[in-house]
């Protein structure tokens, strides 16, 4: 049962959509109209209900809370869930007793409402697991390693790949947890990851495909689905062929952010994701040993995440998939982030900046394929992502910067991000012709 309800679909589930939205009408209909409360203290209660989470989502919203600014449709449905809360209160303080248990109820409908509609305005998080950061799949045993002859001389793996008659349609997802979870050494607080499997790592005899380690943004967890989306859809075009990727955790917890380094407060995060998961993906899973075929990569926080570990360890990510990422870890609170994780030093903030460890490899990033992403209306994140486009190629990377039309922070940024992204990096690993 509690398998069943993480797992549960929120965003293209019609009956998750339509129900809740039924029963808050129906409920705050018989508030509003059932005798002996007068109409008008309920709708002042309903009124002040949207003007205090309205103002609420306002403040937070300019002290930088949820990363950027809030999606229109975001910010109304926080004000008819606030509208129903509000009817909901005068209702639990009014008589008889029916219509103060209509008011309980239509409290927490309106609750559920509200974050259904919220999340669903952001377009990222499918399941009630995402929402709680942890993970819905099931942990699937992994094929036996079985690496392909040849497979690491260099040669591009869509020349010579011929799929079986037998290998399935689509890949597959599983959790990394149990028996098959990645040592966590030092960041005890990193959640289990999770695996996407493209169809010609499922075959028999597969062929040592590219890796990807992909970080999700924060608040959020390490939730595959998005990605395994995008992998998936590349794969049905290109004979089943797409990297192998981990979705590993960067944050330990929704609320944290470690801005991607080690440190006492959190852990050990920058050894897990540069040291640990390409350990356990070396020895477990059926991947090519040539770097340059090694794919870091993330979305907003992760993405910052993704473009520092790229710029610290040139000779280890081959690649990098940047989407919609910060401009640099810790840059939406710059003060408490020099204050809380270097100890007050600046200078040492901003020596761990993907921009100063560009400059302190020089010459170590010739060939390296990068590809940026950003929403054309991403006014918070979309400049920075630009500039980073621009130091990696002065750096040397081979830049691919692809602005999405009309995406924001959220929603297509990701999705049209991740598509886009993945269809540039193809050639680059070796697993589609150029162009």
């Amino acid at each position: 049962m509690t398998h069943w309800l993480l797992s549960l679909e929120l965003i293209d589930n019609p009956v998750m959509v339509i129900v809740p939205r039924i029963a808050f009408v129906v409920l705050l209909a018989f508030v509003v109209l059932a005798r002996p409360v007068r109409f008008r203290r309920v709708a002042i209660g309903a009124v002040l209900g949207a003007v205090i989470l309205w103002v609420t989502a306002a403040v937070l919203e300019h002290e930088g809370i949820f990363d950027g600014p809030l999606p229109r449709l975001a910010m109304l449905w926080g004000v008819c869930a606030g509208l129903g809360i509000g009817a909901g209160v005068v209702a639990v303080l009014s008589r008889p007793w029916a219509r103060r248990l209509a008011g309980i109820v239509l409290i927490l409908v309106s609750i559920l409402v509200g974050m259904l509609g919220v999340n669903r305005a952001y377009g990222i998080t499918h399941t009630f697991a995402g929402l709680l950061g942890v993970q819905a799949y099931d942990v699937v045993p992994l094929p036996a390693a079985t690496p392909a002859a040849g497979a690491d001389d260099g040669a591009d793996l869509y020349k010579t790949w011929v799929a079986p008659a037998d290998m399935p349609a689509h890949g597959q997802v599983s959790a990394l947890g149990g028996s098959e979870r990645i040592p966590v050494g030092n960041f005890p607080k990193a959640r289990d990851g999770a695996l996407y499997l493209p169809p010609a790592a499922l075959v028999a005899h597969p062929p040592a495909l590219p890796l990807l380690v992909f970080m999700m943004g924060q608040p959020g967890g390490p939730d595959p689905t998005h990605l395994a989306t995008a992998l998936d859809a590349f794969a049905a075009a290109h004979h089943g062929l797409a990297p192998i990727a981990i979705v590993a955790d960067q944050l330990g917890a929704p609320d944290l952010d470690p801005v991607c380094r080690d440190s006492s407060r959190y852990g050990a995060v920058s050894t897990y994701l540069n040291t640990l998961v390409p350990q356990y993906a070396q020895a477990h899973l059926n991947i090519t040993a040539d770097h340059s075929r090694w794919v870091i990569g993330g979305y907003s926080n992760g993405g910052a995440c993704a473009f520092a570990f790229a710029a610290a360890h040139p000779d280890l990510w081959g690649g990098l998939l940047d989407i919609s990422g910060n401009e640099y870890p810790g840059s939406e609170h710059v003060s408490h982030t020099v204050a809380e994780l270097f100890g007050g030093d600046k200078a040492a903030f901003e020596a761990a900046m993907p921009t100063a460890q560009l400059a302190a490899h020089p010459g170590a990033y010739a060939g390296h394929p990068a590809v940026f992403t950003w929403g054309t209306e991403d006014p918070t994140f979309g400049p920075g992502q630009k500039r980073n486009a621009d130091a990696a190629r002065a750096a040397g990377f081979n830049v691919a910067a692809i602005p999405i039309a009309g995406a924001g922070h959220v929603g297509t940024a990701l999705t049209g991000g991740l598509d886009a992204a993945i269809q540039a990096l193809g050639p680059a690993i070796g697993l589609a012709p150029p162009g």
